[in-house]
C-alpha cells in the first residue's frame, strides 16, 4: 500500500514539467526545512539560550561570593573587634549584677547619687534584644550630664532610651532624673 502510494507520487512527479518539477521540489524542501527548524533547531537553540542566562546568573553570583570570600578575613577581625561589645542574650546570673555595678560605678565616678536602680528585662527588636534598667538618680545638671556621657560612651554599648529631668526643688541646683537603659545583646 505504501509502495503504491509512493509510486503514484512517482508517476504525478514524472508527468510535472520541468519549471513545476523545480517549483515542486522547492515547496517541498521548504516545508521540510520548516519542520527541520520547528522540531529540532528552534528547542536546542532556546534552551541553549537558557542554560547561558543561567550560568551568566551563576557566574555574577559566583563572583559576588568570591568578593565576600576575599574579604572574609577582615570580617573576622572586624567581628572579633567588636565582639567585646555583644554578649549573648542568655545573661547569666552573674551578669545582671556586673551590668548593675557598670552603670553604680559610672554614677559614683562622677557624683551622681542613685536613688533605685531595677533591671526591667529583655525587649526583642529585629534581630537583637535590648536588656533593659530603669534608674532614679539625683544630681548636680553637670554631674548628670557626665554620667548621661559616661553611660553613651561605655564599651559594654549601653545606650539612654528615654530620660526625664526634673529639679528637686523650686530653690535647688540638684535635679532628679528617671532613665531608662538599655544595652545591646546578640540572640
Amino acid at each position: 500500500m505504501k509502495l503504491t502510494r509512493i509510486q503514484t507520487l512517482y508517476n504525478l512527479v514524472s508527468h510535472l514539467s520541468k519549471r513545476e518539477k523545480i517549483i515542486f521540489y522547492a515547496a517541498v524542501s521548504f516545508v521540510f526545512l520548516t519542520l527541520l527548524d520547528r522540531l529540532i533547531i528552534s528547542p536546542i537553540h532556546s534552551k541553549i539560550k537558557s542554560l547561558n542566562r543561567e550560568i551568566q546568573e551563576k557566574e555574577v553570583n559566583i563572583k559576588r561570593n568570591l568578593h565576600i570570600l576575599a574579604q572574609k578575613e577582615r570580617i573576622l577581625s572586624e567581628i572579633n573587634k567588636y565582639a567585646t561589645f555583644l554578649s549573648s542574650a542568655e545573661l547569666k546570673e552573674e551578669e545582671i549584677p556586673s551590668l548593675l555595678r557598670e552603670i553604680e560605678s559610672l554614677a559614683n565616678k562622677v557624683g551622681v547619687y542613685l536613688v533605685d536602680m531595677k533591671p526591667v528585662g529583655l525587649k526583642s527588636i529585629g534581630s537583637f534584644q535590648k536588656y533593659l534598667i530603669n534608674l532614679n538618680c539625683e544630681a548636680q545638671m553637670e554631674q548628670l550630664f557626665d554620667f548621661m556621657y559616661n553611660i553613651e560612651s561605655s564599651n559594654k554599648l549601653l545606650t539612654i532610651e528615654k530620660y526625664q529631668i526634673n529639679p528637686k526643688s523650686k530653690e535647688s541646683s540638684v535635679v532628679v532624673c528617671s532613665m531608662s537603659i538599655a544595652k545591646m545583646v546578640t540572640p
